[in-house]
C-alpha cells in the first residue's frame, strides 16, 4: 500500500498527456501511485495512459473515469478514490503540466516538515511556441495575483486562521485527513469556480499548517495564452472576466 498518490484529472489530452506521464515516470522519488481520472474524454486519452503504463512497469498507474464535467469533479473523485485505497498523502498536477524531476521528493520533504497543505511554484512551460515576453508577463502576473490575493475581499474573513496562499490546482499536495475535513474540491466545472482557491480557503478555517514551497516546481501549459493572447488569459484567471465560448483549449 502506497501512502502518496498523485492525481491527474484529464480531458481529451491524447496529444499532451504523454509529456506529463514521462515527467512523473522520471521522478527521483517514484514511491507513489499515479491515478489518472479520465473526465469522459472523447479521444484516445485513456489508451495513451494505458499504453504508457504497459511500457513503464516500474510506475504504478491506475485509471478511473468521472463522467461529470469539470476539473473539480474529476480531481475530487480521484482524491477520494485514493483515500479509499489507503492514501494518506495526496498530490495533484494536471495533464498539460510537467512536474520537475524532484517534485514528489520535495513534496514528501514538505509533508515531513509538518505542512498539511503544500502550495507549489507554477512556472510557464517553454516548449509550446509562446514568446518569452508573454511567458514573462504570465510569470509576473502570477506573483502579483499571489500578493493581491492576500488583500482580496473574498479571501478575508475573521474565521480564517492564517493568510491566503495562492495554491494552483496543478501543483499542490494535501494530507488525506485535511482534504476530507475541508470538504475537498468543489465538484464544479472549470467555468463555474476556481476549485483550488475554494479548497485553500476551506483549509484556512481549519489550520495554519499550510504554505508555499517554491522548490516544489511544476511547469504549466501556456496554451490559453497561445489561443487567446495574454490579456484575455489574465482576464480568464481573474474570476473569469473573459468568458470564451470554448474553454477546453487543446
Amino acid at each position: 500500500m502506497n501512502e502518496l498518490w498523485v492525481i491527474v484529472p484529464a480531458y481529451n489530452e491524447e496529444h499532451g498527456i504523454a509529456g506529463t506521464l514521462s515527467a512523473l515516470a522520471g521522478q527521483r522519488d517514484r514511491d507513489f501511485t499515479l491515478l489518472v481520472v479520465d473526465n469522459n474524454s472523447t479521444d484516445a486519452t485513456v489508451k495513451v495512459v494505458r499504453d504508457f503504463a504497459d511500457t513503464h512497469p516500474g510506475l504504478r498507474v491506475e485509471v478511473i473515469t468521472e463522467l461529470r464535467k469539470g476539473t473539480g469533479a474529476a480531481a475530487d473523485t480521484g482524491m477520494r478514490h485514493a483515500i479509499a485505497a489507503g492514501a494518506t498523502r495526496l498530490a495533484r498536477t494536471d495533464a498539460d503540466c510537467l512536474p520537475a524531476p524532484d517534485w514528489t521528493a520535495r513534496i514528501r520533504a514538505a509533508f515531513d516538515s509538518g505542512l498539511r497543505l503544500i502550495s507549489g511554484q507554477l512556472i510557464p512551460r517553454t516548449d509550446e511556441g509562446v514568446r518569452l515576453r508573454d511567458r514573462t508577463i504570465i510569470l509576473v502576473a502570477l506573483e502579483v495575483a499571489s500578493l493581491f490575493g492576500k488583500f482580496r475581499p473574498g479571501n478575508r474573513d475573521p474565521r480564517y486562521l492564517g493568510p491566503y496562499v495562492m495554491t494552483p490546482g496543478c501543483n499542490m499536495a494535501i494530507t488525506a485527513e485535511l482534504y476530507e475535513a475541508a470538504g475537498g474540491f468543489p465538484r464544479t466545472a472549470i467555468e463555474e469556480l476556481h476549485e483550488d482557491r475554494a479548497l485553500v480557503n476551506a483549509v484556512r478555517m481549519l489550520t495554519t499548517d499550510y504554505g508555499l514551497r517554491r522548490d516544489v516546481r511544476v511547469y504549466g501549459s501556456n496554451r490559453r495564452v497561445r489561443a487567446w493572447g495574454v490579456r484575455k488569459t489574465l482576464a480568464w484567471y481573474a474570476d473569469h472576466r473573459y468568458k470564451p465560448e470554448l474553454v477546453d483549449i487543446r
